[in-house]
């Protein structure tokens, strides 16, 4: 998996990946702590509004951002993301009152809303292979649950030196980073038509995206993680403190056993999904997620903190493992299912599309937990994981063949799409675009 890392300017765009996620994984908890500076025990109420922001700017600003994307040099724009983003956390340490963190929150999760889609889909135009692109995806899931894993250590030792206000001066520089690695590389331009508005590529990303069967599956499958990754991020404190009885490093623990199964996972899928197909990998991640919910649930108020423990940090790994088992092969769904100058809106539309999903989770976690108790919030989830699965198994096709045998009767005879066709019918590999405006429903 590690040999595409030979790759130099995926490893440089890897490298700026890391160092920009290990930055905000320290602004993560400096944030917290200037919350509670500035709000105290309201702190949560003011940490819950600017993941509320961050998730209502990553749904509405993504795909628009994507859509003018391509009016700028690929690297030029990443890289000018990047300074906005360090501008920003520049600000962060002299904010006095609470609107001005929602202000620049704002700010800074809108340039990562445009630079994220944007910088997924430069990862395909260089890792051509399709195997060295799997690697590429798996590597980029590891290093998300290792920053989850390692920045609260470092930031907890940084705060013991420093002060947590000196921890966003390493999210600047993370961002900083990132820059100067993304313009150490030459990046592929982005190959949109000339003639195409910044509106037409919006709407043509989503169409692509809603009107291709796998992806409504991949859609629908978005919904099954966030049920089951909300329960772990917003009520793994309530279980762990409240119901166990814990400590912080219990908590740890526990988000350290998430993060340790989708790190398995990711281990392991290179190999897995040579010989087995991304359906039956990501709707068996998808099968596996309620069940563990389920379970957790009916045990829950039958056992002793003591007894709880050990199946809580299984069922919190697990459900890690079948999370990491959806999202890992997703970039192989999506690169399949576009050509490469629609590919930056297609994912700019996953990118929206899966972060609306959590919108949904994640109040919902919250105010069940809340209002209703644990026990039935996580039914509720899995309720809802199970919703996403069922949804899955009927939208994506089993007969998922990239080859189909279609037809065009609206093109003349003589058209050059035609020209290896069988009258106008014939077989390719089959993407929506122009020619194919929508799913064709004999399949080859």
């Amino acid at each position: 998996m590690f040999t595409v890392l030979a790759n130099r300017t995926y490893r440089h765009l890897f490298a700026a990946q890391v160092i920009a996620l290990f930055g905000t994984g320290l602004m993560t908890v400096a944030l917290a702590l200037l919350a509670y500076d500035l709000a105290g025990a309201d702190a949560g109420a003011v940490l819950g509004t600017a993941l509320a922001i961050k998730m209502i700017v990553y749904v509405a600003l993504s795909p628009l951002a994507a859509g003018f994307a391509s009016r700028f040099p690929r690297r030029a724009w990443l890289v000018g993301l990047d300074l906005v983003r360090a501008a920003t956390a520049v600000a962060l340490p002299f904010v006095d009152a609470v609107w001005q963190i929602y202000l620049l929150i704002a700010v800074l999760q809108s340039a990562s809303a445009a630079f994220t889609p944007a910088f997924q889909a430069t990862i395909p135009d260089i890792l051509k292979d399709e195997e060295d692109y799997t690697s590429a995806l798996s590597l980029s899931r590891m290093a998300y649950d290792l920053e989850n894993l390692l920045s609260p250590v470092v930031a907890a030792v940084l705060i013991g030196l420093v002060g947590y206000h000196w921890l966003f001066s390493g999210t600047v520089a993370g961002f900083l980073v990132s820059a100067g690695l993304v313009l150490t590389v030459t990046l592929p331009a982005i190959a949109a038509a000339r003639d195409t508005s910044p509106w037409q590529r919006i709407s043509q990303g989503m169409r692509i995206y809603l009107q291709t069967p796998r992806l409504q599956g991949l859609l629908a499958l978005n919904l099954t993680v966030a049920a089951a990754g909300a329960i772990v991020i917003v009520n793994s404190v309530v279980v762990v403190k409240s119901l166990l009885g814990g400590s912080d490093t219990d908590l740890a623990l526990a988000m350290a056993a998430y993060g340790g199964g989708s790190m398995v996972a990711a281990l392991a899928l290179p190999r897995l999904l040579r010989t087995v197909s991304d359906r039956s990998v990501m709707l068996s991640g998808a099968c596996v997620l309620p069940c563990v919910l389920l379970a957790f649930a009916a045990v829950s108020t039958g056992l002793q903190p003591q007894e709880l423990w050990p199946l809580l940090l299984g069922a919190w790994f697990i459900m890690g493992t079948a999370s990491s088992a959806i999202m890992v092969p997703s970039g192989r769904l999506l690169r399949n299912s576009a050509h490469a100058e629609d590919r930056p809106m297609v994912f700019a539309a996953q990118f929206a599309l899966s972060h609306g999903c959590w919108l949904i989770a994640y109040p919902l976690a919250g105010w069940l937990g809340t209002s209703a108790g644990l026990q039935t919030t996580m039914l509720a989830h899995a309720g809802l994981a199970i919703v996403g699965m069922l949804a899955a198994l009927k939208l994506w096709p089993l007969a998922d063949s990239r080859i189909l045998v279609h037809e065009h009767p609206e093109l003349p005879a003589d058209h050059p799409h035609l020209q290896d066709a069988f009258g106008k019918r014939h077989a390719h590999a089959f993407v929506i675009d122009a020619l194919h405006a929508s799913w064709p429903t004999e399949r080859g």
